[in-house]
């Protein structure tokens, strides 16, 4: 059976918080692949925070953007594994997500366009019994694998509209510039926050001008720039990264400790 996408080699992409010292990601990669041979599986990561959904959501919409069209995007952060939480299915206009209804896949699946979302309860599409510890293997797992050999996401179970929304806030605007949270820290240090291009508007400020960073009391000077070499050694500026979000950085050192500020810290940006 060929993939969703019509293509010879379906691809299933994987992202978890299991880490790599337990046998957790390779049982999840042996039930994919013994129900779709043909299956390749990419790992995103399985370095996401023990239970941080917030983590994973954000870089879940990171990489999902480069995986190819078709895509089945499989990821489990499940602090509620066991409890009357749903596994759900969700249908893009480009690709399709399994996982749990915590919000952790809304955020990349809303970048795509939202098309359904499906509770998962059909018995046929699982095929095993399920350990009330383990759904990533038991329900996610097999789910994604007949997927990508070619179900439909309608045929897991009804249609369901009240799943778990986004659990990032939107960025506030007023006169005085744009609220935003810092959603991740990077190995380098840099600091992505929620942020957009669209919001250097809002800020009424151009390449190459400064900006006010505040948290708390504390107000820090940076330069917008377009790439880090625009910037002096040590020198605080705020970039575009290369997934589209406004990143507050620090030439050859890290902006996390230079500034203090680590993941979810509330900065507020001005244009003055």
């Amino acid at each position: 059976m060929r993939g969703q996408a019509g293509s010879a080699q379906p691809l299933v992409s994987l992202l978890t918080d299991f880490g790599l010292v337990d046998p957790f990601v390779a049982e999840m990669k042996a039930v994919i692949v013994s129900i779709c041979p043909q299956a390749m599986v990419v790992d995103v990561t399985h370095g996401v925070d023990e239970f941080d959904i917030r983590m994973g959501a954000f870089l879940l919409a990171e990489a999902a953007p480069s995986f190819p069209a078709g895509t089945v995007h499989l990821a489990v952060v499940d602090p509620g594994v066991g409890s009357s939480r749903r596994p759900i299915v969700v249908k893009t206009k480009r690709s399709t997500y399994v996982g749990p209804d915590n919000g952790l896949l809304i955020p990349s699946a809303s970048m795509e366009g939202i098309l359904a979302v499906f509770e998962i309860s059909k018995p046929s599409m699982i095929g095993r019994e399920v350990a009330s510890t383990f759904h990533g293997r038991d329900i996610f797992a097999p789910v994604a694998a007949h997927i990508a050999c070619g179900h439909r996401p309608d045929e897991c179970g009804p249609p369901i509209h009240d799943y778990v929304p986004s659990p990032f806030q939107d960025p506030v605007v007023d006169d005085k510039g744009v609220t935003c949270e810092v959603l991740h820290v990077d190995r380098f240090g840099n600091l992505a926050t929620n942020l957009t291009h669209v919001h250097l508007k809002d800020l009424h400020t151009e390449i190459g001008r400064e900006i006010t960073l505040s948290t708390g009391r504390r107000r820090i000077r940076a330069k917008v720039v377009r790439t880090f070499s625009d910037l002096k050694v040590s020198q605080v500026g705020l970039i575009l990264g290369s997934h589209g979000f406004l990143e507050v950085v620090c030439r050859e050192s890290s902006a996390a400790k230079r500034l203090r500020i680590r993941r979810g810290t509330v900065l507020h940006v001005s244009g003055s």
